[in-house]
């Protein structure tokens, strides 16, 4: 393309060599790949999918977009193929090389710089495709653009040979073929589908009219079209449609899904909410389709103009008349599910973990937004209306009993150590940071743990029993359980006011390590299950700061004469037998207590050998889904899950 062109296209907002803006050199990314990708675990392994799909939805937002295909291959290498506008080829005037060269090989580099090229930009908030390129041992990219096929590949971050012609075409578009560098991702190069798959629907429902197709070339499906196992996801309606997902395991308490879509003070804003019978409320929020987990103006801006509508409506129905004391902004949200997603062209993150949106001119967009929908819906939907605020009748009622529930946890919480659970056998060092606490299930097994532990950094917390399954409680009776009273004593965190993300204060936490420890059967996977449900419901910011664990007891002891080895699995178990030659004697744990206490802290407790299952949460919406789902009133998707899983389960007879 000569100058002249060049800038012409420029003028006219199109993308072309100079939109590439090159901000800094890429040379720490292979040293720390851990500042760019926030780990290079599971989890930094994705995100290099996410960084070159953003890329793809780029294109998508901007108009030229329409269909993303992502192929897991044969070797965990990962494809990645649209139909924009293909990434600009010609040469960037100030690098000397072709632009699509200074995007792969120079960090921060990229059109969504410039703004001609990107009104907004999911990767805004990521590290770029070049970061990629750096952490891949091998990375391909294929450019159909102007015509041609343009074709470079890079090895660990640089470039083979120049940007090169293979081969004319009439359709225009990306691929980026990359394989993960095991160097780097010594834990695992493998991808998870199911983690994959969560995310490219999330993006689908988020983007309504592209299609994003993932298939995994590794799991044969002769069923499918290409042969493989494949999913195709799709949305006509958006955030309507994902409303009905995520819902999809709830009793709804109103007939339709109450949504808009529209732009307030220049800010797309797209919203989605219904009511169901549940007591708990679910908040998911976006900006630039990055889940932003830690809130911001934009939520903030969405509880605003609910309350104050709903308050007003339910205030001129006289319906809360008889009331006796406030309702509060809290009431308005039982049983709400909402979805809130905003598009900004420079969007400012705050927070932790950079998830929080600080823009101030987006609160009062997305509350008149909200505020429009909500009273065109109340006024042409009278009987749902009704139903509505009677439900926050009820948890205006519940929140009251909930406060001298919560205020006899919080007292016993800030009390002295006498204070403490008398189940509760403390460690001796007072820096939390090097404290870990056990969850243990009953009181058999807490006494070898207590035996087997080192007094000096571990505590022991039995519990008795199975503790209440939160999903389907309501909030006093939650704080009112003996067990969960213990916990948050136990652990000294308060649980603050009911109307911020605050809602624990992690700065009392007297242990950094919480550590579920349960049987190795049916019974122990359920108590591990209702005590994460509580955590996700009640105190998601101990998980979000990393403090959750789960022990893994050994399955077997395989002994020959003096000899022992303990096992984690069946296939671990034939593989020690079979090591020993001939005759072995084999003895199958079925609980803890099973264990004497030397055995428990040589597998379990020892951090030397034992193994800790950190629990993260990848993806707050699927988590959301999953908890409804295991442990809510409706049967059949629960049932279809254990059968859809039932390969993985280990089911006593």
């Amino acid at each position: 393309m000569s100058e002249e062109a060049n800038k012409e296209e420029q003028n006219k907002g199109g993308y072309s060599a100079d939109s590439i803006q090159a901000l800094e050199g890429m040379e720490h990314v292979r040293m720390r790949p851990s500042m760019y990708i926030g780990d290079v675990g599971v989890r930094g392994l994705h995100h290099l999918v996410y960084e070159v799909v953003d890329n793809s939805i780029d294109e998508a937002m901007g108009g030229h977009c329409d269909e993303i295909k992502v192929t897991i291959n044969e070797d965990n290498s990962i494809t990645t193929e649209d139909n924009g506008r293909g990434i600009p080829v010609d040469i960037h005037k100030k690098e000397g090389v072709s632009a699509l060269e200074v995007v792969m090989t120079k960090i921060g580099a990229g059109g969504k710089f410039d703004k001609d090229s990107y009104k907004v930009s999911g990767g805004l908030h990521g590290v770029g495709v070049s970061c990629v390129n750096a952490l891949s041992k091998h990375l391909k990219a294929t450019v159909h653009r102007d015509g041609k096929i343009w074709e470079q590949e890079y090895s660990k971050g640089k470039a083979l040979y120049p940007v090169k012609s293979v081969g004319e075409t009439d359709v225009k578009g990306t691929i980026v073929t990359f394989t993960p560098d095991e160097t780097i991702f010594t834990q695992t190069v493998e991808y998870s589908y199911e983690t994959l798959a969560n995310r490219m629907r999330e993006l689908a429902y988020l983007n309504k009219g592209v299609a994003i197709t993932l298939t995994d070339r590794r799991q044969k499906d002769e069923e499918s079209e290409s042969g493989f196992v494949s999913e195709r996801f799709f949305s006509e309606e958006g955030l309507k449609e994902f409303i009905k997902f995520l819902d999809g395991n709830r009793e709804p308490l109103i007939r339709s899904v109450i949504s808009m879509e529209g732009e307030k003070n220049d800010i797309p804003v797209e919203v989605a909410m219904v009511y169901n019978t549940s007591y708990t409320e679910n908040l998911h929020s976006y900006v630039n389709n990055i889940n932003t987990h830690e809130g911001g103006t934009h939520l903030s801006g969405f509880r605003r103009g609910l309350t104050s509508t709903l308050k007003k409506y339910a205030d001129a129905s006289g319906m809360l008349e008889k009331l006796k004391f406030e309702v509060q902004g809290d009431d308005f949200r039982e049983g709400l599910t909402a979805i809130v997603s905003v598009k900004v062209s420079e969007p400012q993150f705050e927070g932790q973990t950079k998830t929080k949106l600080g823009n101030r001119e987006v609160s009062s967009a997305v509350s008149q937004a909200v505020s429009e929908m909500l009273s065109n819906y109340l006024e042409e939907n009278p009987d749902d209306a009704k139903t509505i605020v009677q439900k926050v009748i009820l948890a205006a009622q519940a929140r009251h009993a909930a406060t001298k529930a919560r205020e006899m946890v919080q007292r016993k919480t800030v009390m002295s150590i006498g204070g403490l659970p008398g189940k509760l056998s403390d460690c001796s060092e007072q820096d939390p940071t090097l404290c870990e606490v056990f969850l243990v299930e009953g009181d058999s097994a807490g006494g070898t743990a207590k035996q087997g532990r080192d007094r000096n950094f571990q505590a022991i917390l039995p519990l008795r029993g199975k503790i209440l399954n939160v999903e389907k409680a309501m909030t006093h009776k939650v704080f009112e359980n003996e067990e969960i009273k213990n916990i948050y004593t136990a652990l000294g965190v308060t649980i603050g006011t009911e109307d911020d993300s605050k809602a624990l204060n992690l700065e009392k936490l007297r242990y950094h390590k919480v550590v579920i420890m349960c049987d190795a059967d049916v019974d122990g996977s359920h108590i591990e299950t209702l005590i994460l449900t509580f955590f996700f419901r009640y105190m998601r910011e101990l998980i979000e700061g990393g403090h959750v664990y789960i022990a893994t007891p050994p399955l077997y002891l395989v002994k020959k004469g003096n000899k022992k080895r303990y096992a984690w699995s069946d296939k671990e178990r034939d593989e020690i037998a079979a090591t020993f030659n001939g005759s072995v004697g084999i003895q199958r744990y079925k609980g803890l207590g099973e264990m004497n206490a030397e055995q428990l802290w040589d597998t379990t407790m020892n951090p030397e050998f034992r193994t800790l299952r950190q629990i993260t949460i990848d993806n707050a919406t699927e988590t959301d889904r999953v908890f409804s789902m295991l442990m809510g009133d409706e049967v059949p998707p629960r049932r279809e899950f254990i059968e859809k899983n039932a390969v993985y389960a280990n089911i006593d007879a």
